[in-house]
């Protein structure tokens, strides 16, 4: 599959590394900012951060003031968006191949010199803190994620929520924003991802031009993972107001670095991806037990979760759901799974993994990806080459090493009635 890109690469002395993928498809371009920080480099009393920077980074700075960023990036027919996980922040923006130029200008002008003030900084929190009680607070699932979090990591930063505890989000002041800000994005901390409709040569001029004169930022601190090993099943139990119970299951899992990534993304197309899954027919169609299931296996860089979720009728029992999704995760660990099973498991991730490449965004952005969790873009497109070797044993092996009841933490919602 590498053969289908060419990706030229350069790094400025600042420490920006530069990718730029041509294509002549469309006369369109997407340009990704990847920044290696997320709620991973928090820390108490700072939780939040991260994804609150996500919001101020569209409040102007030195040369484009506030609202100018999407003001001016509307003017060009582009549009911008971003996102904050566990690991990573990326900003990303889609534009007309002419507006190359004005776009970079944009992104320079925001990492060389955002706007940082009291001002500022008070209106985003606001704004944050809204987000997290409607996402968090009000909302069942949000609940219920944020509490498994919390149960299964007692050390590492992965035990608090991206957006941040509220106490920590009313906490947090300028002096510490400013302070991050340096750090964390800073040229030597980001990967800039263009693809689309460009010159190589040319748009690499354009972007030492634009971002050669930025300073690089000081060392980044690493991240210690201290989590202790689990010695037994964790269990919670929340009373909340909500229509029905709420159900979440997690295992401990791999970092993205570990062999065994690949073949746990094998087994969650097995068990929960589509209308034919296993958990999927097995709890819903024939049990009856959950409206819905899945599950979530999610590359991080420490050591994750396989998350599985259930959806229940009002009148539904989580224990029944709980019983159900056992059976049939220790049938998949003492039986295995059948050819076709793992047949078509592996037909459906090597057409998502083509998907992700027929556009210029997605190709920016999935590159951008692989090189962020896997070292290596290169990595990434030979993942077909990885799951085409994943044989029925490999499954059978990680659905025993990782589903394994010692290393489990439950959390269920039981509905009240509103105060």
């Amino acid at each position: 599959m590498s053969s289908l890109f060419r990706v030229h690469e350069a790094t400025l002395r600042n420490g920006l590394r530069v990718r730029v993928v041509p294509s002549t498809d469309t006369p369109v371009v997407s340009l990704y900012t990847f920044f290696r920080v997320g709620s991973r480099n928090e820390r108490p009393g700072l939780t939040g951060i991260s994804h609150l920077f996500e919001h101020m980074m569209f409040n102007g700075a030195k040369k484009y003031g506030p609202n100018q960023f999407d003001e001016v990036l509307e003017a060009h027919g582009g549009r911008s968006n971003a996102y904050t996980s566990h690991d990573l922040t990326v900003y990303y923006e889609d534009f007309a191949s002419e507006a190359l130029e004005q776009v970079l200008d944009l992104e320079a002008d925001r990492m060389r010199s955002l706007t940082i003030s009291d001002k500022v900084l008070e209106r985003e929190r606001e704004v944050v803190k809204e987000e997290r009680r409607l996402r968090v607070d009000n909302e069942v699932m949000g609940l219920i994620d944020e509490e498994l979090h919390a149960l299964v990591y007692q050390a590492h930063p992965y035990r608090w929520p991206v957006i941040g505890w509220m106490g920590d989000i009313e906490a947090i002041q300028r002096q510490d924003c400013e302070a991050y800000f340096r750090t964390y994005y800073a040229p030597s901390n980001a990967v800039l991802w263009i693809a689309g409709n460009v010159e190589p040569e040319a748009t690499l001029r354009r972007v030492r031009l634009a971002y050669g004169n930025i300073p690089r930022g000081p060392s980044v601190p690493a991240v210690v993972n201290a989590e202790p090993v689990q010695r037994g099943e964790r269990r919670s139990v929340l009373s909340h107001p909500a229509q029905a119970p709420g159900l979440l299951v997690a295992y401990r899992g791999p970092a993205v670095s570990n062999a065994d990534a690949v073949t746990l993304d094998v087994l969650e197309f097995i068990l929960a991806v589509g209308e034919g899954s296993r958990l999927t027919k097995r709890l819903v169609y024939e049990e009856k037990v959950a409206v819905d299931v899945g599950m979530d296996w999610s590359w991080r860089l420490d050591p994750g979760l396989l998350l599985f979720h259930a959806e229940l009728a009002p009148d539904g029992e989580p224990a029944r759901v709980e019983a159900a999704l056992y059976r049939e995760l220790a049938r998949l660990a003492k039986e295995g799974v059948s050819e076709r099973e793992l047949t078509k498991a592996k037909n459906n991730l090597k057409a998502h993994l083509m998907r992700e490449l027929t556009t210029a965004s997605g190709r920016a952005h999935a590159l951008g990806s692989y090189e962020a969790y896997l070292g290596s873009w290169r990595a990434g497109l030979r993942l077909g080459e990885h799951y085409a070797r994943v044989d029925a044993a490999a499954v059978q092996a990680v659905a025993a090493r990782y589903l394994l009841p010692s290393q489990r933490s439950v959390v269920t919602l039981h509905p009240r009635a509103s105060a």
